[in-house]
């Protein structure tokens, strides 16, 4: 199946929500943290489907291989700043924020060994 635009890839579709949500909870975050952690996850939130689609764009799959360990890279690294908000920040809900980065990671992950194996 040959896709149009990488706005048709359900991880790149699934990685907007993860942002979104990303910015429902850091909203939740108190004003001190508004350059510090906040920031932090936004940027890396915004990193994932920012990569997806510029590899997709790259039309090379070894380049797009790598845009989608960026973004892989940087869905690590929100998952431990979500760690870190857990711990300071324990009254706000992050479930929804934690299933949405497994099934990202899961996709991107599926997508590079997809790619790696061609």
């Amino acid at each position: 199946m040959y896709l149009n635009s990488y706005k048709e890839l359900k991880v790149w579709q699934k990685s907007i929500k993860l942002v979104k949500e990303v910015y429902k909870i850091t909203n939740q975050f108190p004003s001190n943290e508004t350059y510090g952690l906040s920031i932090q996850m936004r940027r890396a939130a915004i990193s994932i489907p920012s990569n997806i689609a510029e590899g997709y764009l790259r039309k090379n799959l070894k380049e797009y291989s790598q845009f989608l360990r960026v973004s892989y890279s940087s869905s690590a690294e929100l998952e431990t700043q979500i760690i870190i908000a857990k711990d300071l920040y324990k009254k706000i809900n992050y479930q929804k924020i934690e299933f949405l980065i497994e099934e990202v990671q899961k996709m991107l992950g599926a997508m590079i060994r997809k790619l790696e194996n061609k």
